[in-house]
């Protein structure tokens, strides 16, 4: 008996995945649970468990196809089960059934980029499987339309031997359409502010905590001071989040991830530590599960991990803000007409000015600021 290995819903607006690498050769056994192959969508790569012990006899789909959710990519033969399905974090998914002839069917993403860059689907030619459009066809046609004045369309100059040329993999692609879209969709402004970090670094001595958990919970503490930045934008007006989920940016060998601390205002400082950690790991090494990379109402990014002082992160769509982390360094600062050297922070937050103004933002980092600066944080362990 043979188990169908196919193409597993990693999120409930994602509507299509890649295969990045199989890493059971065709012929070869797999175990129950072992990772079989990678795969990478728009939100998350990781490896795809074997869903039972057997042999992976036929792979249908290779290495860097894209296809939609369901579509079968391979067949292990094995013992009887009693039913057919991959699984990826409990999640269960059935082949879905083919659409209709003549009944065109199109990703949710690949919808959005053609709505981006006002292109007719109908006058698209697909390159995916069964001629399928993805959205690499509707940003070409469009490359295409904008250049049909021409009398020859420029063609890419080759790398010389003093260049050398890095294919875009399918993550960085990915990267580059979600910031292009997040510029194109919010109206960007940034603001700053400085926060000395004394006390932090007081009790932080002798425990095993980085900085981060402490801006966590300063943020949780402003938006609930000020949930409209906890929000996102409609054509039917503002929805506020009343849930508490902040996403945390990880740099990864080739890309960005951003898994959730989801309810973050109810975890104290020790748990938000130890689930960052746990998350940035796994992230790193692809075992986040579907859901841990979903549902985020706002997003923290710790640029002064590698030494960064200032910067204007792109939000994160759909949510309607973003705060920068800079390094903390030592700085002479004049406190009650006295110079002393305490060791400070730049933070940095990019806002949509859709959905909030200046006023709003800078009460927000207001309260972020003097929440790290006179907390007593033993009452947050």
């Amino acid at each position: 008996m043979a188990t169908d290995i196919v193409m597993p819903q990693l999120g409930e607006s994602i509507a299509e995945g890649t295969v990045i690498k199989w890493l059971i050769p065709t012929g070869g056994m797999v175990e129950k649970d072992q990772p079989l192959l990678e795969v990478e969508t728009e939100k998350v790569a990781l490896d795809i468990p074997s869903p039972a012990t057997g042999v992976l006899r036929e792979v249908l789909v290779q290495e860097g196809v894209t296809v939609p959710v369901g579509t079968l990519l391979a067949r292990l033969e094995h013992e009887p089960m009693e039913a057919v399905m991959s699984r990826v974090g409990g999640v269960g998914v059935r082949t879905r059934c083919a659409a209709s002839a003549g009944e065109a069917h199109y990703s949710p993403a690949v919808k959005q980029v053609a709505r981006d860059y006002a292109v007719d689907l109908s006058d698209v030619t697909g390159t995916g499987q069964g001629g399928r459009i993805t959205k690499k066809d509707v940003i070409d046609a469009a490359a295409k339309r904008s250049t049909s004045g021409q009398t020859q369309p420029t063609s890419p100059t080759p790398a010389t031997e003093e260049e050398r040329l890095v294919p875009l993999t399918p993550m960085r692609t990915t990267i580059a359409e979600r910031m292009l879209l997040s510029r194109r969709t919010s109206a960007h402004v940034a603001t700053f502010f400085e926060a000395d970090c004394s006390g932090i670094e007081q009790f932080r001595a002798g425990r095993a905590l980085t900085y981060l958990p402490f801006v966590v919970s300063a943020v949780t503490q402003a938006l609930k001071a000020v949930p409209i930045v906890n929000a996102c934008w409609r054509e039917q007006g503002i929805v506020i989040k009343k849930a508490l989920h902040i996403g945390i940016a990880v740099a990864i060998e080739d890309g960005l991830l951003v898994p959730v601390i989801r309810h973050a205002d109810r975890k104290g400082l020790t748990q938000i530590a130890e689930e960052v950690a746990d998350l940035a790991q796994r992230a790193r090494s692809k075992r986040l599960a579907p859901g841990e990379v979903l549902d985020g109402t706002f997003t923290i990014t710790n640029h002064g991990g590698f030494g960064s002082l200032f910067s204007t992160p792109i939000i994160n769509q759909p949510q309607t803000a973003i705060l920068g982390v800079g390094a903390v360094q030592k700085r002479a600062v004049v406190i009650h007409d006295a110079i002393a050297i305490r060791p400070m922070c730049y933070l940095s937050l990019s806002f949509d000015h859709r959905i909030i103004d200046g006023a709003t933002a800078d009460r927000f980092m207001g309260i972020v600021k003097h929440h790290l600066e006179t907390s007593n944080w033993d009452t947050w362990l």
